[in-house]
This record gives C-alpha cells, sequence and structure tokens, in this order.
C-alpha cells in the first residue's frame, strides 16, 4: 500500500471514529437528560435539551478526537507512513 492509499484509509477511519464517539456521547447524554434533567424542568424548557446535547456531543468528540491524535502523532512517525493531504503554499503542484 502507499501513502496515499494510507492517508485516505486513515483520514476514513478517523472520520468514522469521530462520528461513533460523536454519537456515543450523544446518547450517554440523552440517557442521563431522560434520567434525572427533563423530569424537573418545565415543558417549554425540556425542548431546549436535545439542540445542547448536539453541541456538548460535538464539542466533546473533537476534544476526544485532538487527543487520540496527539498520542498517536507522539507514538508513531506519521510522515513515514502517510503521505500529507495538503501541501505547502510555496510548493509547486
Amino acid at each position: 500500500m502507499n501513502k496515499k492509499a494510507g492517508s485516505f484509509l486513515f483520514i476514513l477511519g478517523a472520520t468514522l471514529f469521530n462520528i461513533l464517539v460523536t454519537v456515543l456521547i450523544f446518547i450517554l447524554l440523552l440517557l442521563v437528560y431522560a434520567r434525572f434533567i427533563v423530569s424537573r424542568l418545565p415543558q417549554d424548557g425540556a425542548a431546549w435539551g436535545f439542540p445542547v446535547m448536539f453541541i456538548i456531543a460535538v464539542a466533546a468528540s473533537f476534544f476526544i478526537y485532538r487527543s487520540v491524535l496527539k498520542l498517536l502523532l507522539k507514538k508513531a512517525q506519521m510522515e513515514k507512513y502517510f503521505a500529507p493531504v495538503m501541501k505547502p503554499k510555496n510548493q509547486p503542484i
């Protein structure tokens, strides 16, 4: 497998990981919200829970993704296995 194919598979895997983490965090927040919070809110306030949970899930998955990526960058030499996704601006195509 060449570096470009490895880069493509890495980006695909990282995207799937990020989506999976987002969904899992959203489900966890939904369970906590349904179990403990929704009964204490007025009817009008309960509808705001879904957008807030979604934003929290996206933000949390972003931070988890960044942490895992930083750890992976420390452990492995990425340049050895993957091609750069974007070329530097000063380098001709």
